[in-house]
């Protein structure tokens, strides 16, 4: 009957709630609300403004919303008004059917907090549809004895409303025979019942034709007819009888095709053709036509498709068998539709949030609705996700379920979660869906940036070019866009030597990629090394940064030639050294000083003999400069000999100096020590020679460059002792002190840092060493900016002149 088609349109809009739950879980409602059906679109159903006590503003702010159920949407929100309007024209008859109430449920959501009110939208039926019979005409036949009283069945009307403004009642047409019942069915529609009142003569009146009106309860109320062709037929003594007047009948919804409903049987006292039955069903509606095949002969009532009990939960119709006299009898079939486990849950996501903060935690991720179709256990369902993942589900609230974060999620540890809703309802076999989301972890910037390593150490060659490349730090962060985006800046350290260049001065930074650059060309001998820290700070905010140290050494070229300190090198023949004849192979002559203003193998100087007065008569040792004789001399060398000695240092490519020494043979002098040629006065017996070598080292600020200058003053002096008889004359040599100088040949007009040695040339070693004995001008040296202490600026001065310094 219709019964099943109601229930077929109600199940059609039945749709998973798409819905947002606050936090707390709270389901607020609001209405109910109601609106006639065919109201016109735009129109005002109410003020959600003024129901939920808010102002526009605020509705506005929080992000108000309408969320309908199904795939169309009745209903529209204008925030600007706050009001509730009709966006389509409502059919209450395509939305419900004929089930009554009808009721479109919508939601009210707000995401700012989240919070969500439930609401209904009643819609009211008008009576817009008229009766319809189904045929236009019916043919009845009737035997002239029927008794009075003996009703007959009329097709029924259709009218798609409902309640009041539906069927009502049935009226005939005005005769002497017949009036109509209107009788009412458990499902409440009404049909209507022929009754003969008066006996009919076929002989007199052989066919009466009648017409069959329905109408409904409106105002103005609506009516259909059909007419009714009834036959007077001659005698046929009895009307078919069923064995049941009703028959009840389940049947599982999972029965395949074909399968045998029940069979229907009556039977007809009368014999031959009188007592011949057809069955037929009686007025089937268009869904029992389409379901249910009735064999015409023998009463089987089979399946003419599958049934579905979430569709239609059963059918009612009604079977007539007739004779072949044309009476007939009726029986009433009730077939209802048992339930079997044979749908799935099924899952529809209200809302997904993606991505979501890091280091949020009870954070709302996704909302989704369970709905599953299937009756008792097989509609019950249990959800569940993955153990390993950091995501809690909520228990459900009107079946809508809350996917929410367990704790704070770290985008570094983690960025992206597949999560797969599982849903399995309890029946037998149990019935399992699944759902997949994608879930993405946004960037909090909760990490600083960090170095590749601790510190640095840059080496590059002095003399380099400015804006040359010395090298690069490198940082990273862990997170992600702006907030990994790093810049790089340079913090002062301590301060290099010397103290008058800023960092600023030495070296620059690219912001973008750490890249380190000199500004100026380095000077091994100004500056060897310097420190200073390198930040990298990233975009976010705040901004968070870290530090690296990064210490610059200044790599050492030959850029300094040898420096002769002793023989003076614009001293004259007369400034000679005395080396008596007696002197056997291997006599000290004199010691070549010298010095180099590099480091390392560029300082390392070796000495060479390039051309002498007499070959062969002198010897240079290539290590520490000594000129000593290469063999004993006789009375035939010549008295005055000039040496050239060639210093070279051993750097690439090898730089040299070269100085010129004055070598005069006295007779019968044997002592290994020069004795000044006038004693002075009260002088001591044990007189030395007593050279006083000055030297000066001087810092040029400019370019850093280190830069030895040697100044030698020579002073003679007698000690006390002896004159007479104590020595030989010294040609060219003043009486008394020599006054020393000092010099300064930086031309650099820059502030210099002096030094001033003593050096003795001892008697009575026979080897005739030199001996530094103390700084006569004291000056305070550079100092380690890290340690204090004293660095040593040019170590290779001391092995260079193989003097032990005190």
């Amino acid at each position: 009957m219709a019964i099943g088609w109601m229930l077929n349109q109600r199940q059609r809009q039945v749709l998973a709630f798409i819905v947002l739950l606050s936090m707390l879980g709270v389901d607020s409602e609001l209405g109910p609300y109601s609106v006639v059906e065919e109201t016109e679109r735009g129109s005002v159903v109410a003020n959600l403004g003024k129901d939920l006590g808010l102002e526009l503003t605020e509705m506005a702010i929080r992000g108000t919303r309408i969320i309908s159920q199904g795939s169309k949407e009745h209903l529209q929100f204008k925030v600007q008004t706050g009001n509730l309007l009709i966006k389509e024209e409502l059919d209450r008859e395509e939305l419900c059917g004929s089930t009554e109430p009808c009721i479109l449920q919508f939601q009210v959501l707000m995401e700012k907090p989240l919070e969500i009110f439930q609401a209904d939208l009643r819609v009211m039926d008008i009576n817009d549809n008229s009766p319809i019979f189904t045929e236009r005409e019916m043919i009845l036949k009737i035997p002239e004895n029927s008794p009075p009283g003996i009703t007959f069945s009329l097709n029924t009307a259709v009218d798609l409303d409902v309640g009041s403004n539906n069927i009502q009642k049935y009226e005939i047409s005005p005769n002497s025979h017949f009036r109509v019942l209107t009788q009412n069915r458990s499902d409440g529609t009404k049909y209507p019942e022929l009754v003969l009142e008066n006996e009919l003569d076929r002989e007199d009146e052989p066919e009466i034709s009648l017409t069959l009106k329905a109408l409904d309860g409106g105002n103005p109320h609506r009516s259909g007819t059909s007419k009714v062709l009834i036959e007077v037929v001659d005698n046929n003594d009895n009307s078919p009888e069923f064995e049941q007047q009703l028959y009840r009948v389940h049947i599982p919804e999972n029965s395949s095709i074909g399968s045998l409903v029940t069979t229907v049987s009556a039977s007809d006292l009368d014999s031959g053709v009188n007592g011949e039955i057809t069955y037929t069903l009686f007025q089937p509606s268009e869904d029992i036509s389409k379901t249910l095949k009735l064999n015409p002969m023998t009463g089987e009532i089979r399946l003419r498709k599958q049934v579905d009990f979430e569709i239609i939960q059963y059918y009612e119709v009604d079977i007539k068998a007739i004779d072949g006299g044309g009476l007939s009898g009726k029986c009433t079939l009730l077939l209802r539709v048992l339930d079997v486990n044979d749908n799935p849950p099924q899952v529809t996501m209200s809302a997904v949030t993606s991505p979501i903060p890091e280091n949020s935690p009870e954070m709302v991720v996704a909302v989704f609705s369970v709905l599953d179709p299937d009756s008792g256990d097989n509609g019950k369902t249990v959800s569940s996700i993955q153990d390993d993942l950091p995501f809690l589900l909520k228990p459900p609230v009107k079946n809508i379920f809350t996917l929410v974060t367990q704790r704070e999620l770290d985008r570094e540890e983690r960025s992206e979660y597949n999560i797969t809703i599982t849903v399995t309802d309890l029946g037998i076999p149990r019935l399992a869906t699944q759902h997949t989301i994608r879930v993405q972890v946004s960037d909090v910037n909760d990490n600083a940036p960090a170095f590749s390593q601790p510190s640095y150490t840059l080496l590059v060659g002095e003399n380099n070019s400015p804006a040359l490349h010395i090298g690069s730090v490198s940082a990273t962060d862990a997170d992600a866009g702006s907030n990994a985006q790093l810049t790089y800046s340079l913090l002062p350290g301590p301060e290099p030597w010397p103290p008058q260049l800023p960092l600023a001065s030495l070296v620059s930074i690219n912001a973008d990629n750490g890249q380190l650059f000199a500004l100026r060309s380095l000077d091994f001998e100004a500056v060897r090394a310097f420190e200073f820290s390198v930040r990298a700070q990233d975009r976010g905010s705040p901004a968070l940064s870290g530090q690296a140290r990064v210490r610059v050494q200044v790599l050492d070229r030959n850029d300094n030639a040898p420096f002769v300190l002793y023989p003076l090198q614009n001293a004259s023949a007369a400034c000679s050294e005395l080396v008596p004849r007696a002197a056997e192979a291997g006599y000290l002559v004199s010691k070549v000083v010298a010095v180099d203003g590099d480091a390392g193998q560029n300082a390392w100087l070796s000495f060479q003999l390039l051309k002498a007065t007499e070959p062969g008569l002198f010897s240079v040792w290539a290590h520490n400069g000594e000129v000593r004789t290469a063999r004993p001399l006789s009375e035939r060398d010549a008295p005055k000999h000039r040496l050239l000695v060639l210093v070279r240092d051993n750097g690439e490519p090898p730089l040299s100096a070269s100085v010129t020494l004055h070598v005069l043979l006295v007779d019968g002098f044997s002592q290994p020590f020069l004795p000044l040629p006038d004693a002075a006065p009260g002088a001591a017996p044990d007189d030395h020679l007593t050279v006083y070598l000055v030297v000066a080292l001087a810092c040029v600020s400019s370019l850093f460059l280190f830069s030895v200058l040697a100044f030698v003053a020579v002073r003679l002096c007698r000690r006390a002792g002896h004159a007479a008889g104590a020595g030989y004359p010294y040609p060219g040599l003043p009486d008394g002190p020599f006054p020393g100088q000092l010099l300064d040949a930086s031309g650099a007009g820059t502030l210099s840092h002096s030094y001033r040695y003593e050096v003795c040339l001892a008697g009575g070693a026979g080897t005739n060493d030199f001996k530094f004995l103390k700084p006569i001008l004291p000056i305070f040296p550079p100092q380690d900016t890290n340690t204090g202490e004293v660095v040593e600026q040019n170590p290779s001065f001391r092995n260079s002149l193989g003097l032990n310094i005190q």
